[in-house]
């Protein structure tokens, strides 16, 4: 495989993450109040983006494919929870 072509399937297979963990950090700044200490948005959106990016990968080593819909529904809790504990939703 090609270096380009490695890097592409690289960026297909994280893109669920960074819409998913974007998404949550920009819906989060719309739903939550803001409280003292929160990380700025892009930051909650990046830590949201690991936090995906691990669960993939994860995911990918216990079913040995990609693209299994169990995968994705952690996906979509794994970045839910991580959007909670950096909004402070346990304080509230």
């Amino acid at each position: 495989m090609a270096p380009l072509d490695l890097f592409n399937h690289l960026l297909n297979f994280v893109a669920p993450a960074f819409a998913v963990g974007f998404f949550c950090a920009l819906l989060g700044r719309v739903t939550m109040r803001k409280a003292a200490g929160t990380p700025a948005w892009w930051l909650q959106g990046a830590i949201n983006f690991a936090v995906g990016a691990a669960v993939l990968a994860a995911g990918l080593v216990v079913f040995g494919r990609d693209g299994k819909m169990a995968t994705y529904a952690a996906l979509v809790l794994a970045c839910g929870t991580s959007q909670w504990l950096l909004a402070g939703g346990w304080r509230r």
